[in-house]
Formats: C-alpha cells, sequence, structure tokens
C-alpha cells in the first residue's frame, strides 16, 4: 500500500471515529451498579439514570452486579467496550479502599477506568447503641475508648469496605484501640448495632439515620464539610480535632480506560444538567447526600487522593484481608 492510500485508511478511519462520537449516544446504555439493589449506591444510580436518559436522548438502564465489596462489578466495567454504552457507579469502596488493602486486587482503580463525573457524596457517621457508656457526647465517647483500650469492638459492612477503613483511620489518628468484626453487608451490622449486640458502627448516614431520628441509636460525630440539618447537635471530625475522617463516600460515573473524550464530555454535561434539576436534587439529598457534578479531571484526582489515604491506613495500621 503506497503513502497516499495509507493515509486515506486512516483519514477515514479518524473520520469515522468522530461521526460516532458525534452521533453518540444511538442506542440504550447500561449503568452498572456494583451493589445489590436497595443500597445508597443503588439509589443514586437509579435517580440520576432518569433525567440521564432524558438529556442523552435513549434509555440508561441500571443493572446490579453485586459481591467482592464491589470488587466484581467494578472489574466488569473495566472489560467492557470503551464507547460510553457500558458505565459504572464507582464508590470508594471500589476505587480506593478495597483496592489498598487487597494486593490481589483485579484492576487498578487509576488506570483501568476513565473518570466521567462524581455525582454526589454520602456523610459517614459514627453511632453508638444507647446503652453504651460513652453514648452522652463525643467527648465521653473517646473518654470510654481510652479508658478501656480493647474492650470494645465495632462493626462494619465488611473487611476493605470504606466503613472499616474509615474506622481504622479513626484509630490511627487517636491511638484508640478498638477489634473490627466485619459482617456481610452494613444492614446486618446495623440491625446488630441497634440490638446491642456490638455497642457501636461506623455507616453511611442514610441506612443509619432513621435509627438516630428513632433514638435506637446515637450520633457521635459526622464525617462532612460542616454539621447537617439533619443533625444539628452532632459534631464534625474536624470540629474535635480529626479532620483528616471527614471523609465521605462517593458516587461516580466510570466507564472503561480509553473513552473517547467527546464521549465523555456529553455524558459528564448531560450528568451536570441533570443534577440542577430541583426535584434531582431534592431526591438525592434526601438521602443524606451532597450533589458534586465536577469534571473528569477533578474526579480523577479525588479518586487518587483516596486511594494515597487509605494505602497509608493499610501500611501504618497492618492492616491484611485475613
Amino acid at each position: 500500500m503506497d503513502r497516499r492510500c495509507w493515509m486515506g485508511v486512516v483519514l477515514a478511519l479518524a473520520g469515522s471515529a468522530a461521526m460516532a462520537d458525534a452521533s453518540f449516544p444511538n442506542k440504550p446504555i447500561k449503568l452498572l451498579v456494583p451493589f445489590a439493589a436497595g443500597g445508597t449506591t443503588d439509589i443514586i444510580a437509579r435517580v440520576i439514570s432518569e433525567p440521564l436518559s432524558k438529556e442523552l436522548g435513549q434509555p440508561v438502564i441500571v443493572e446490579n452486579r453485586g459481591g467482592g465489596g464491589g470488587v466484581i462489578g467494578a472489574l466488569e466495567t473495566s472489560r467492557q467496550k470503551a464507547d460510553g454504552y457500558n458505565l459504572g457507579i464507582a464508590t470508594v469502596s471500589t476505587m480506593a479502599t478495597n483496592p489498598a488493602i487487597n494486593p490481589k486486587n483485579p484492576y487498578d482503580p487509576l488506570t483501568a477506568f476513565t473518570p466521567i463525573v462524581n455525582i454526589a457524596a454520602t456523610p459517614n457517621v459514627i453511632a453508638v447503641n444507647p446503652k453504651f457508656a460513652g453514648a452522652a457526647n463525643y467527648k465521653a465517647f473517646e473518654a470510654e475508648l481510652k479508658k478501656n483500650p480493647g474492650k470494645y469492638s465495632y462493626g462494619s459492612s465488611g473487611t476493605g469496605g470504606i466503613q472499616h477503613m474509615l474506622m481504622e483511620l479513626y484509630k490511627s489518628l487517636t491511638g484508640i484501640e478498638m477489634t473490627h468484626v466485619p459482617y456481610r453487608g452494613a444492614g446486618p451490622a446495623l440491625n446488630d448495632a441497634v440490638a446491642n449486640q456490638i455497642p457501636m458502627i461506623l455507616d453511611n448516614l442514610p441506612s443509619a439515620l432513621p435509627f438516630i431520628k428513632d433514638k435506637r441509636l446515637v450520633a457521635i460525630a459526622v464525617a462532612a464539610p460542616q454539621r447537617l440539618s439533619v443533625l444539628p447537635d452532632v459534631p464534625t471530625f474536624k470540629e474535635v480535632g480529626l479532620e483528616p475522617v471527614n471523609r465521605m463516600a462517593f458516587y461516580g460515573l466510570i466507564g472503561p480506560k480509553g473513552m473517547p473524550k467527546e464521549v465523555v464530555d456529553k455524558i459528564n454535561a448531560a450528568t451536570r444538567k441533570a443534577l440542577q434539576d430541583p426535584a434531582i436534587r431534592k431526591r438525592i439529598e434526601d438521602t443524606g447526600s451532597v450533589i458534586v457534578g465536577n469534571t473528569p479531571e477533578q474526579f480523577a484526582k479525588e479518586t487518587k487522593d483516596e486511594l494515597t489515604i487509605y494505602k497509608e491506613v493499610v501500611a501504618k495500621q497492618k492492616l491484611t484481608l485475613e
């Protein structure tokens, strides 16, 4: 093939790629949630899928693929064709905490995906059973734990999840000794905290809040930028001198690595426009979440920062999956 023919082929391929990007989307889009239905991740995905379908002019179909703390679903997203028709929801668990603690994690969160947009972030909360001796306030909580090193345990959604890792970050900064009790999901851990089978839990706010409102759990401190209107008397970790623990759980859109910039920008713009709708904002904020809606570059930096933090926690606390 002579040089002119070769150049013609290259230009034709480039032209067809550009046309494909310009016509995106022309068929339904799959949005994979790496957790079971009903949790905060699933709720956020289903709330954003409706207006995103409207903005993009094609159905955005939510599918759930749980297992492995979100790793199985994230891995499936990474293996799809990078054309914009196979998206996933990224969380701190799938992009930071699990990769940080598992040396055999099957994907690199910084290179296996194309970051698109962080949709929302959810505060986390330490909550205790009302019968816990330090349930009065944060000062009493910390004093009780320091007075009785190793006496108390806390529940989480499982080893390597954000609840486990955030509490380990708390322990590393305070020197407090507690025993981790991993559960198969946040629901069972939450139920045992309410039943006083375990004295405390660190949980996403949406699932813990109903129990706090019913006074079946007592909120001690929240991981949030500022005090929450739903818990005005509960301090943030920054207020009690532990600003590094003020880390929220994020819920963002990703795709497989190598997605065309034009497609990424189109999905990002459609998502950010959807997040301007007061009705959509209210539905997300009613879960206890905060609207984000940033750029792909900002979301990539957030992911990298979270991974760095939790790698440090794993090293300092000598954490393993065993």
